[in-house]
Order: structure tokens, then C-alpha cells, then sequence
């Protein structure tokens, strides 16, 4: 057994690799009050603004810290679709983004929906809604990771959605509300170790 010191400006987390090999059978489309909008070359200040909305309680920030160059070669690449969740009066309220820069396969990079809408059913439609996506012609894999830093149900509810966990790593980086990417009281069950620091923002992450 190994335990591992962590700076105390740095957080750790264990990030899973879940995988589809196969294209899961068709099934009607789950119900649900929300639609889904296809952000062909979003702007960025707007999905900044979603990405931050649907990541903040998870943590996520990498994205927040690219410059608009580094950020417009990912989101403005065609190979790389992001959709937004809308409610019905039109409001933003979720994410998906899928990545088939690699031939044959597709990694679902970003799939989340506020917290606020957690265990009300909607996941397992905008799921539908990510797979059916995903899985162009030529596809043969689809994968996604997730951390001990998400949504206690996710890994569960990757596995009931198809996909099979294959790898796990252990991963640590500098504390985005010490970068001050996000605000000091985002992810409260995530302890800050450390008060603000002036630290550069790193423009790479490992994980989200």
C-alpha cells in the first residue's frame, strides 16, 4: 500500500476509463422536457459560460484556463461536436461534447448537466442523445473517463449506460480556486488546503 503526500495547494483524484465497444441496441428516446442544440464554432465566451456553469461544482477548469487561440483549435475543430442542453424556456442547462479527431473511435470529453437537475431522469436522456452522437459509421469504441471528483453517481451511471471501466490512474494538479479559475467556495466538498496563492494558471490539464 502507498500512500502519497499531495502539496497542499494541489488536488488528487482517481480517474476511471470506461469504454463501449459496441454500438448499444436502439431504444426509443427517454422522455424528457429538454431539447438539444448542436454549437457549430461556438463563441467562446459562451461556452466558457457553460462549461463553467455545468463544471464548477466538479472542479472543472482546464478549458478555463486556455487561452482563446489553444481553446478555438479544440471547440472550432470539425471533428469535435458540443451541444448544449436548453430547458424549455431556452435556458442552458447542460453539456455534451464528443471528440472523433481519432479515426474509429469517439471520447465523449464533456457530458454534464446542472446540479440541480441531478437524479430527476434527465441524465439518461441526454445520454441517449450523447450516444446516438457518437456512434457514426466507422465508429468501433467510445470511451469517457470520470474522477472521485464528480458526481458521486457517475461512475454508476457510466456503467448502467454500457460502458465497461478498463483503466484507473491517479492524478493531482494545482487547485483552480488557487488559480482563481474558480471561485473559492466552488466544490465545498473538495477541502482547500491552502489559502489563495498568485500562481500561473497552467493552460494544460490531465484531466477535465
Amino acid at each position: 500500500m502507498a500512500i502519497l503526500p499531495v502539496p497542499a495547494d494541489h488536488v488528487a483524484t482517481v480517474v476511471t476509463t470506461l469504454e463501449m465497444r459496441q454500438r448499444p441496441p436502439l431504444r426509443p428516446l427517454p422522455p424528457s422536457p429538454l431539447r438539444l442544440a448542436r454549437w457549430k464554432a461556438p463563441a467562446l465566451d459562451r461556452y466558457r459560460a457553460l462549461f463553467a456553469r455545468v463544471g464548477m461544482p466538479w472542479l472543472w477548469y482546464s478549458r478555463l484556463a486556455m487561452d482563446d487561440a489553444r481553446l478555438a483549435a479544440i471547440v472550432h475543430d470539425p471533428a469535435i461536436s458540443v451541444f448544449a442542453a436548453l430547458d424549455p424556456g431556452g435556458v442552458e442547462i447542460g453539456m455534451i461534447e464528443l471528440d472523433h479527431r481519432r479515426a474509429g473511435e469517439c471520447e465523449l470529453s464533456y457530458f454534464a448537466l446542472v446540479p440541480e437537475l441531478a437524479g430527476k431522469g434527465h441524465g439518461r436522456w441526454l445520454m441517449a442523445q450523447a450516444l446516438a452522437h457518437a456512434w457514426r459509421p466507422g465508429v468501433a469504441r467510445v470511451w469517457v473517463h470520470t474522477c472521485t471528483l464528480d458526481h458521486p453517481n457517475a461512475l454508476g451511471f457510466y456503467r448502467a449506460s454500457g460502458f465497461t471501466a478498463i483503466s484507473r490512474t491517479l492524478e493531482t494538479f494545482p487547485d483552480p480556486r488557487d488559480l482563481g479559475l474558480l471561485p473559492e467556495d466552488a466544490a465545498p466538498h473538495v477541502p482547500r488546503l491552502s489559502p489563495r496563492q498568485t500562481i500561473a494558471a497552467s493552460t494544460s490539464s490531465p484531466i477535465r
